[in-house]
């Protein structure tokens, strides 16, 4: 293995850490909150006010961000009953129609989603109705970055944000544009491992989108062991 291919192999494998300590991060917070308040209702008949709000907030990244480590990993669902039927020019013409379709969803999403976040960052929406031709003139009247969440507490950390995004205004509260910021970056993500999984299809690397097949393998297990019972 040369040096290059190393490194890049390195770097990959690091990603993959990352997102899945992330991952596993988010679920470890999501128990301990709830966990927490679980005791502090039933046994002191008091809560943290702000525990259902964040668990909700984590819950909606956790399935953001699963949605395209899913598809980087391919453990997505998916039929291939008609692919295994057809000849390997067929399926990989398919696949790559498939991969095309999933690519141009994902643009629609990410569209979507920073149209939405804009709105609460002091941010442009995107022109045109499918695909970004641009971005809208920003009114005065436009800005929306006051808009707070409804119980989570503004930590003192994050107070540095107040000077060039509030005009010098304290939050009480969350600002919305924090919590949303999800929406664009899990679609971007989406995007990203759509290109990816396009990419490798017509390299040749892969055959379809479609590589796990997790039910199949588990059914497979579970005949095994019946057959040696």
């Amino acid at each position: 293995m040369s040096s290059r291919n190393h490194k890049d192999s390195l770097l990959g494998h690091f990603v993959s850490e990352l997102e899945e300590t992330f991952i596993a991060l988010i679920l470890g917070v999501m128990t301990i909150i709830t966990f927490v308040n679980v005791i502090l209702r039933y046994g002191f008949n008091t809560g943290l006010i702000w525990g259902l709000e964040l668990v909700t907030f984590l819950f909606a990244w956790l399935v953001l961000f699963g949605v395209s480590y899913a598809v980087k990993t391919t453990a997505n669902l998916g039929v291939d009953a008609i692919l295994n039927i057809v000849s390997p020019t067929a399926r990989r013409a398919m696949s790559l129609i498939a991969a095309a379709v999933c690519v141009f969803y994902a643009i629609l999403i990410l569209k979507g989603a920073w149209d939405y976040w804009a709105n609460f960052a002091n941010l442009p929406q995107t022109t045109g109705r499918w695909f970004p031709t641009g971005f809208e003139e920003m009114k005065r009247t436009s800005y929306r970055s006051w808009y707070e969440v409804v119980d989570i507490p503004m930590p003192e950390w994050l107070r540095f944000i107040e000077p060039w995004i509030n005009q010098g205004e304290a939050y009480e509260k969350i600002p919305r544009f924090i919590p949303y910021f999800m929406l664009p970056f899990g679609a971007f993500l989406l995007l990203v491992r759509f290109v990816q999984a396009a990419g490798r299809i017509w390299s040749g690397a892969e055959e379809s989108l479609i590589v796990s097949h997790e039910a199949e393998d588990a059914v497979g297990d579970v005949a095994h062991l019946n057959k040696e019972d």
